[in-house]
């Protein structure tokens, strides 16, 4: 492993170099021992060792009379994410970790950029205003660290990015999401039938917790926390946060490796236009044309909420005025009976 793919406390970061770029010479077909050896710059056992560790993160790679072949790459690893990603995100994978987000900001102290942190497991998984989150094996944890060259004030545009991203893989996926302002990611919710549901405006499929360090005038670092409840049973499920999962949903386990290449991929090309990105929130939205509640820091604000506002501010309507709301706590409430 060289430098490159080290961080200052000599932890992983992501995907060795040589072992992506193994990856994708596999991609093109059978490829012989002594070709990857001279297109990759390293000896034929500096290849073995390497195809070694692909089969042991998951990987079916076969040795055939043409040479390897990889003949499988459904694991879930930091492998099998980086294998066929077309999105330049380094990936780094754990089995289990404490917080991706706060794997996420080490790293970011380290100096890296563009790297997706993925777990089975956090042990210490947290929302928004540090509540707890359920993060049991099965899900997507997920913290993608980035470096945009913007303003302090466009960072909420970033999380709207990745609720479309999350919400359009997860329609991809088979399961109508839609999307709650600020953060979350719901299914359901047309005819609340429990104060939950009012609350909520649906099942709770997934939370996103940006954490960001800068300047007054730039960013320095984003880290993009998801927690996306996938292959979780029912029973596994958190009873009173009113939560589902994509398993709950389809009736079938997803391919969690697909679905974090969707996100990724999916938030890459929104990254790049995020004023397109809240234009595509609102049209992915729950809340707009919902009576709502917002809990902000200066009093609540009661109203039909209306639209979106660059890059990120909820506007409601509250009968009186049109309020800019740029933080809170939203409740979806019921439709006025006449």
């Amino acid at each position: 492993m060289t430098g490159e793919d080290r961080d200052r406390d000599g932890g992983s970061v992501g995907v060795p170099t040589t072992r992506r770029a193994l990856l994708d010479a596999l991609a093109d077909g059978p490829v012989s021992g002594p070709a990857l050896a001279e297109r990759l710059g390293v000896s034929r056992a500096a290849v073995w060792n390497h195809v070694e560790a692909l089969r042991d993160a998951g990987l079916v790679v076969e040795s055939t009379d043409d040479g390897y072949v990889l003949a499988d790459a459904s694991g879930y690893s930091a492998e099998a994410i980086a294998f066929g990603l077309d999105a330049p995100f380094a990936v780094e994978y754990h089995d289990s970790v404490a917080s991706t987000n706060d794997r996420a900001r080490d790293l970011a102290a380290a100096g890296a950029d563009d790297i997706a942190v993925v777990a089975d497991e956090q042990t210490s998984g947290r929302g928004r205003l540090d509540r707890e989150w359920c993060s049991p094996p099965g899900g997507i944890w997920l913290s993608l660290l980035v470096r945009p060259d913007v303003p302090p004030a466009h960072a909420p545009a970033y999380t709207l990015a990745m609720a479309v991203a999350v919400t359009q893989a997860c329609r991809e996926a088979g399961v109508d999401a839609r999307i709650k302002w600020p953060n979350d990611v719901l299914v359901g919710g047309d005819a609340p039938d429990s104060a939950e549901d009012t609350e909520r405006g649906g099942r709770k499929l997934c939370g996103i917790l940006t954490e960001m360090e800068g300047e007054a005038d730039r960013v320095s670092w984003l880290a993009i926390g998801t927690g996306l409840n996938a292959n979780i049973r029912p029973d596994d499920l958190p009873p009173s946060a009113d939560a589902t999962s994509l398993l709950a949903e389809r009736g079938e386990p997803v391919d969690r490796r697909l679905l974090v290449q969707r996100v990724l991929e999916e938030f890459d090309d929104l990254r790049d236009d995020l004023r397109g990105a809240v234009s595509a929130w609102e049209e992915h939205a729950d809340t707009v044309g919902q009576r709502v509640r917002v809990e902000t820091p200066s009093g609540v604000v009661e109203g039909e909420a209306i639209g979106i506002e660059f890059p990120g501010a909820l506007l409601v309507d509250t009968g009186e005025e049109t309020t800019r709301v740029t933080a809170g706590d939203c409740e979806h409430l019921r439709p006025v009976t006449r």
